[in-house]
């Protein structure tokens, strides 16, 4: 069955949404001119928006009839994303994000840092008005736990003896934390503390297998398709998955080569590392530990009620795992 991103996905939640993209308009406004013309230019580069629609789909899930609130979560968490991709491009001295000029090097880094951090405290001013001390402890310890993912990513930077482990708490903090928060916030603005745990395993395996997707794209795919260039995790001398498990099927030479560009970066053995990392059969391990990771957020949502939304959640799994098949 071939899972339709609008029809089997977004449809249930679709009117919502589209009245969440306003609110999100209406949250960046700012008297400052240049952190408006910034914010709607980061805002408006979005993707998929994969994040809100978890959100507005676990309050469904949960049972909520108006989703007035839930809708104001979306458009806060969508914000954080913004900012923490503001951030990273920054980091990262990325020139392209999906295919278009970052904001860096639209404007400059400075810039780029304090929308960033506009964005961040903006998202913050508007939950507090949801009036709800639960949910902003939990969106306080989760923005601590991202800033530490990246901060964590940051020290394993040409370190060729990272481990999987390692590994798995930078995505873990870099990626699945916000997907958590953005489910687990559902359940705790709809009154249901009891999906809080469901949801956030579902959402936590969820990031995880969307992260090693993406690692696994870094080497598989174009630079179309994927909005950046092949080899920039390579080329700053990130140990992704792909590279982790390229050095344990590896030995002699092939071996070398995978630790001195990870502990070099730059992309002069770009070539040779692709053709080691494909034919080693790190990418068939990146690839079942993404579907382990899917299966263990599907199997989560079953303490959960059968419903659209539920299902929508499920095939919003696996239309996640099938960029990769």
């Amino acid at each position: 069955m071939t899972i339709d991103f609008k029809q089997d996905i977004l449809a249930p939640v679709a009117s919502d949404f589209a009245a969440m993209d306003q609110f999100i308009n209406e949250g960046i406004t700012s008297k400052v001119a240049l952190v408006m013309a910034v914010s709607k230019h980061v805002v408006e580069a979005g993707g998929k928006r994969m994040r809100p629609i978890m959100c507005l789909l676990a309050a469904k899930a949960c049972g909520a009839e108006d989703l007035e609130q839930a809708r104001r979560l979306a458009a806060i968490i969508e914000m954080l994303h913004t900012a923490t991709l503001v951030h990273d491009d920054v980091v990262d001295e990325s020139g392209l994000r999906r295919g278009r000029p970052t904001a860096n090097a639209t404007w400059n880094n400075q810039t780029a840092v304090l929308v960033g951090d506009f964005l961040i405290s903006r998202a913050f001013d508007l939950l507090v008005d949801l009036n709800n001390m639960t949910l902003l402890k939990d969106f306080s310890t989760g923005t601590c736990e991202i800033a530490e993912g990246e901060v964590l990513q940051l020290q394993s930077q040409h370190q060729p003896d990272t481990t999987e482990q390692t590994y798995l708490d930078i995505i873990h903090g870099k990626t699945s934390r916000l997907f958590e928060l953005a489910t687990e916030g559902a359940a705790i603005l709809t009154g249901k503390p009891e999906y809080r745990e469901p949801l956030r395993v579902f959402a936590g395996h969820f990031g995880n297998a969307f992260q090693i997707i993406d690692d696994i794209l870094d080497y598989t795919s174009d630079a179309e398709t994927l909005g950046k260039n092949i080899g920039d995790d390579l080329m700053e001398g990130k140990p992704t998955l792909p590279l982790i498990a390229a050095l344990k099927n590896t030995s002699g030479a092939q071996h070398e080569i995978i630790r001195r560009s990870i502990a070099t970066g730059g992309t002069s053995d770009l070539a040779q590392v692709i053709e080691i990392v494909q034919t080693s059969g790190a990418l068939d391990y990146c690839q079942q530990r993404a579907t382990e990771e899917t299966e263990a957020a599907i199997a989560a949502l079953n303490a959960l009620p059968d419903t659209i939304y539920r299902q929508a959640l499920v095939n919003l799994a696996k239309l996640a795992l099938h960029r990769i098949q």
